[in-house]
């Protein structure tokens, strides 16, 4: 990678500002990073970094380490840490022709926003990280010790910030580049943790007279699971359940597969399942589910009427046994999903929800996984617990996993006084501080670095984790002036610069 657009760039980058931070997202587009298979982009960053005689190195985690010394002057500035995760969730339509394991994604304009139509964009967090590969990038630009700490497997548990060893990163400051909301700081998020359910079953052979057919659920708008999880949207596998239990309570019907979600952190848009039913009753349930996609559509109206319900022959040779039948489709029916608790201490936040997000069932047994946040310990252990109590009356196997810590807000902090005051400066406006129900690594990076002053900002994402996922163009520069703005405000705080500026960042470091 150079200070150029490559030849090869989408043209769709090329009138787009600021270009150098465009010019590396065209480069996050174009090189797969799946969770858990991020290597080869980190490999391209860290070989650009060290072709650029930048200091590069990746931890036992897996994270990719750079620093860039200080400016001339600025020595003596406190360091700054700029943190973003380097994967993405991956999420199709169905019937896209996209293997995430291999193909770009192909984004577009359109009305202000770089959208891709069918496939997530991956601006959550790819435009965090080109925003700090161009700040690496700039030697025009001002400011103090520099690191960045780019992350891996972040959607799939924060898996590289799990590893992060005490004693790496050198800064006292850390911004962090994963807010999908302009105008807004960030200073605290949920934790939260997964429940992974798993059974065995008993496969039995397809009944006589029996013909298969499969029904597919889609059309719905899915979404993050922690910024969504409140929007009052469907979720594919728990209405799937629903139409399945009716269909059950009135065919003889046998269960051969169910289907849904494709990511724990993403709202669930298509759910299938694979079933039997006596011939002579398959127009009948075809009638059903006509009148299950209409009910539906009115009851998520202004959401997500665009569900659809489809039937169609299927080749069926086992089916569940009755019991396991019984037991998966009542304990999902009986699953929690969605806010079970708002906060009482910070207004318009939810406090406590979970996700059912992904479901795998076949004849001879399966899993789901739910993923539970809370901005309180004990709320997100408390729901997690009656997730594993309610599985565990029918003997079906619970365990949790994945903890992460939430990121406990300080509003004291001299961090977000500068950061504050930059704003109002650059733009001439207030900015406004949240507390996010997403996840985000700071809790844990933290929790590793006692002492650690941590703000969020970014750039306006909407629909991240779901196809369509778009990001406003005109807030990417404008986050760009910001971070710049920023790091510059920091290192004249080691300079004889602004007296209140040196004093406010250095509270931090005591």
């Amino acid at each position: 990678m150079d200070n150029t657009l490559p030849a090869s760039i989408d043209p769709v980058f090329a009138a787009l500002e600021p270009a150098a931070v465009w010019a590396h997202f065209a480069m996050l587009c174009r090189i797969p990073r799946q969770s858990k298979a991020e290597g080869r982009l980190r490999d391209e960053i860290q070989r650009w970094a060290l072709a650029r005689g930048l200091s590069a190195s990746v931890d036992s985690a897996g994270n990719l380490l750079l620093r860039k010394a200080a400016s001339r002057g600025m020595e003596k500035a406190p360091g700054v840490v700029l943190q973003a995760h380097l994967d993405m969730v991956c999420q199709k339509n169905a019937g896209t022709a996209h293997d995430f394991s291999r193909d770009p994604i192909r984004p577009l304009c359109r009305d202000g926003w770089l959208l891709a139509e069918d496939t997530t964009l991956g601006a959550d967090n790819g435009i965090g990280v080109a925003l700090i590969l161009a700040v690496f990038e700039d030697d025009t630009l001002r400011h103090g010790p520099l690191e960045a700490l780019l992350t891996v497997d972040e959607e799939a548990g924060m898996g590289g910030a799990h590893g992060l060893q005490p004693g790496l990163l050198q800064g006292r400051l850390l911004l962090n580049l994963d807010t999908e909301e302009w105008g807004e700081f960030y200073l605290g998020c949920a934790g939260g943790l997964d429940v992974n359910v798993r059974r065995e079953g008993r496969a039995e052979g397809l009944p006589a007279g029996h013909t298969g057919l499969r029904v597919d659920l889609r059309g719905l708008r899915g979404g993050h699971s922690g910024i969504d999880i409140d929007a009052e949207r469907g979720n594919a596998i728990k209405l799937l359940v629903r139409v399945l239990r009716d269909l059950g309570s009135r065919f003889p019907m046998r269960l051969a597969e169910l289907n849904g979600g494709s990511a724990r952190n993403a709202l669930p848009r298509e759910a299938s399942a694979t079933l039997a039913v006596p011939s002579a009753d398959a127009d009948a349930l075809a009638a059903s589910l006509v009148a299950w996609q209409s009910l539906l559509r009115q009851e998520l109206q202004g959401v997500d009427e665009a569900l659809e319900i489809d039937l169609a022959a299927a080749a069926v040779a086992e089916v569940m046994s009755s019991d396991d039948q019984f037991v998966w489709l009542a304990s999902l029916s009986a699953a929690p999903h969605g806010v079970r608790r708002r906060s009482l201490s910070v207004a318009g936040v939810v406090e406590t929800s979970n996700n059912l997000g992904m479901v795998g069932l076949t004849a001879s047994g399966g899993s789901c996984n739910f993923m539970v946040r809370s901005l309180i310990e004990s709320g997100s252990a408390a729901l997690a617990d009656e997730i594993v109590a309610l599985f565990a009356l029918s003997g079906t196997a619970a365990e949790k996993a994945g903890h992460y810590p939430g990121w406990t807000p300080n509003p004291a902090s001299p961090l977000l006084a500068l950061c504050q005051s930059v704003y109002r400066r650059q733009f001439g406006a207030e900015s406004t501080v949240q507390v996010i129900h997403a996840g985000l690594e700071c809790g844990l990076i933290a929790a590793r670095y006692p002492g650690l002053d941590v703000v969020s900002f970014g750039p306006t994402i909407r629909g991240a984790h779901a196809p369509g996922e778009r990001v406003d163009i005109a807030s990417v520069g404008r986050a760009w002036q910001l971070l710049t703005a920023i790091l510059t405000a920091i290192g004249a705080s080691g300079s004889a610069g602004d007296e209140w500026l040196r004093l406010r960042v250095a509270e931090s470091m005591v």
